[in-house]
């Protein structure tokens, strides 16, 4: 009889793997809480048209620090902004209102 391997879960882990892992850890012991503190913010989003849209968007899931490492520049303006607001919706499941896409747009468009 051929050995069995066990496909791989669409995350590219072996469904045993995955079985394992989604099964609740059995231990007496309690686990005490950790406790860290965050590093300051360093970066704050421009001034500019819609910025508390943005905050209340965008801030949900990243900093000021990551609008700022894309790319900048004249022909990186409302395509590229709207591309990625999108690819923030659709790919990483940013929940934004539709009413509130064009506004972010604007904003970042307008002031990066």
């Amino acid at each position: 009889m051929p050995a069995t391997r066990s496909r791989p879960s669409r995350f590219g882990i072996p469904r045993a793997i995955c079985a394992t892992l989604s099964k609740p850890f059995a231990s007496s012991a309690t686990a005490a809480p950790v406790n860290y503190k965050l590093p300051e913010e360093t970066a704050a989003f421009k001034p500019g048209p819609n910025l508390d849209v943005v905050k209340n968007n965008c801030t949900a899931c990243h900093s000021a620090d990551y609008v700022k490492t894309q790319p900048q520049g004249p022909k990186f303006k409302k395509d590229f902004w709207q591309a990625e607001v999108t690819k923030m919706i659709k790919v990483y499941g940013a929940p934004i209102d539709d009413a509130d896409v064009g506004k972010i747009v604007d904003y970042l468009a307008a002031t990066y």
